[in-house]
């Protein structure tokens, strides 16, 4: 039983069977654009794409974007918060169909490198020091210390924009697949 989403461009793709070919970089970038990190629960509208922008940014360039499409998944999935993710094996197992043909449409390695998950926890440090109200617990897996990095708080269309000139700008120095 098949069944497919359609995107901003008005392409079809099936999220639970994607194939390299299913994927166009503009969608992508819209739909985190339009996604709010922390399920809508930050004092401002941060969305998943300028996240992405600055996990790629804080990467060896090598790594870079890995970094920027760390999370492309949740272009077709929608992002989930961490602890729903770890009890959900179903939604983590269509995530990683997801990233494996996305690394396959924009030639990536296989695996996401360990440098690109170092950076993204950066990002959540900053993203809890500069977005969320003081917690009385501790986040888990947080850097004791970690590298300050601005967040804009883009809108959409700016967030989105940010994302595209970001890839062009990895492509154009680094190389990659368009």
């Amino acid at each position: 039983m098949g069944g497919w989403i359609q995107t901003r461009s008005g392409r079809r793709i099936d999220p639970l069977d994607p194939q390299p070919e299913d994927f166009d970089l503009s969608d992508v970038a819209h739909a985190l654009a339009m996604l709010c990190r922390f399920n809508g629960h930050c004092r401002r509208f941060y969305s998943v794409a300028e996240h992405s922008v600055h996990v790629s940014r804080l990467c060896p360039p090598e790594h870079a974007l890995w970094g920027l499409l760390h999370d492309a998944a949740e272009a077709y999935l929608s992002d989930l918060p961490g602890p729903v993710k770890k009890r959900m094996p179903d939604y983590s197992a269509a995530e990683r169909k997801l990233l494996a043909a996305l690394a396959t449409r924009f030639g990536l390695t296989a695996e996401m490198p360990e440098s690109v998950r170092l950076a993204d926890m950066v990002m959540l440090a900053n993203e809890r020091e500069h977005l969320m109200p003081p917690s009385a617990e501790p986040w888990p897996g947080l850097p004791d210390r970690w590298p300050r990095v601005a967040l804009a708080c883009d809108a959409p269309p700016e967030a989105s924009l940010g994302f595209l000139r970001r890839y062009e700008e990895l492509v154009n120095v680094y190389g990659g697949h368009r």
